[in-house]
């Protein structure tokens, strides 16, 4: 019987076709194949088969989810059985295996109601299982040798692909900030050459800006502010700006178009309402895979599991594994700077 919502054909159709473009490229064509052969005969047994099954009344999100499982699995551990060493007529049984162990842990964790996270876990840990079981049947059986059967169960495809996804992210954070830093660098000299500008105009024009005389505390907040709103682009000096009363901002912008405003103030009176204004400025620690368990934690903590489950819940599989294991204090399978944005749209949701 159909499942509202779920074409299984459509999506392992899709499945394979997103897989062609994750091949690693050094292998050979044929290898490649088999791949994306396998991935989509697999999503497509796992999606006919759940749709059969009546007694399972699962909602399309769930057989997407189930399917999508298999598909990921079947892509990294085809990929570990090309680079194992183990000849090919050896790979179809072990895949098997695979995945009609994913395809019966899923259905049960489903059945049972079991948690998403903790049905990732179980899988991979049942995944790795099976998979290194396997091998060692083949070593036992004189089919390979001990050397072969070490590199073959050491193989993991879906760790190689997240470091290579933290190596992109950490050379592109490389090029952002020498790109920043370039970019600071021409607005400073730009900010320069304007101010020196403005003082030849002054020069000739026989005129300079009017002092800021008999100020009070507030006033002088103000134009502290408006001295850092100058160096910043104007849609974010704008949304500042947004934030206070009529009064305020009209003062707020006035200060800013004051030409040579700080020649105007006391020097030591400025940098110390400058160093006051910090403390209440948030503080953004340094983006480590500590910092982020520890963000994590802190949420854990306070918040009930089953509402973090829910903000994730249309998130992929990597994601929900990666939240899963930070409730055990672990960091596993993202690169850091999508870990930060994950915890930082958990926090963000709760």
């Amino acid at each position: 019987m159909p499942i509202e919502g779920f074409d299984y054909k459509e999506f392992a159709t899709s499945m394979a076709q997103q897989a062609q473009g994750l091949v690693p490229p050094e292998m050979s064509d044929e290898d490649k194949q088999y791949v994306v052969q396998t991935l989509g005969n697999f999503t497509l047994m796992a999606g006919e088969a759940l749709c059969n099954d009546e007694s399972l009344q699962l909602t399309a999100e769930q057989a997407i989810f189930i399917t999508q499982i298999i598909a990921e699995w079947s892509f990294h551990k085809t990929i570990d059985l090309v680079h194992s060493g183990i000849d090919r007529q050896y790979w179809d049984g072990i895949m098997q295996k695979i995945a009609f162990t994913i395809f019966e842990v899923a259905k049960q964790a489903i059945t049972r109601n079991i948690p998403q996270e903790q049905l990732l876990q179980a899988v991979e840990h049942h995944v790795i299982k099976v998979y290194k079981q396997s091998i060692e049947e083949l070593q036992q059986k004189g089919i390979i040798d001990e050397q072969t059967m070490v590199s073959a169960q050491n193989q993991s495809n879906i760790d190689v692909m997240a470091q290579q996804a933290q190596a992109a992210q950490q050379q592109a954070e490389q090029q952002n900030a020498e790109e920043r830093r370039k970019e600071a660098q021409k607005r400073r000299e730009e900010k320069r050459n304007q101010k020196r500008q403005e003082k030849q105009e002054q020069q000739q024009q026989g005129s300079t800006a009017p002092a800021v005389r008999g100020i009070n505390e507030r006033q002088m907040k103000l134009i502290s502010l408006a001295m850092l709103l100058k160096i910043v682009s104007k849609d974010k000096a704008a949304a500042v700006i947004s934030n206070f009363n009529e009064s305020d901002s009209k003062q707020l912008q006035s200060y800013m178009e004051m030409v040579n405003l700080e020649s105007q103030l006391d020097g030591d009176l400025l940098t110390a309402c400058l160093k006051e204004m910090r403390q209440y400025l948030p503080i953004k620690h340094k983006l480590t895979q500590e910092n982020v368990l520890g963000d994590l934690l802190r949420i854990y903590r306070s918040t009930p599991r089953e509402k973090v489950e829910k903000i994730i819940r249309n998130e992929r599989p990597l994601v929900k594994r990666f939240i899963a294991r930070a409730y055990d204090g672990e960091y596993s399978g993202l690169p850091l700077k999508v870990a930060g944005i994950v915890a930082q749209h958990v926090q963000d949701s709760i």
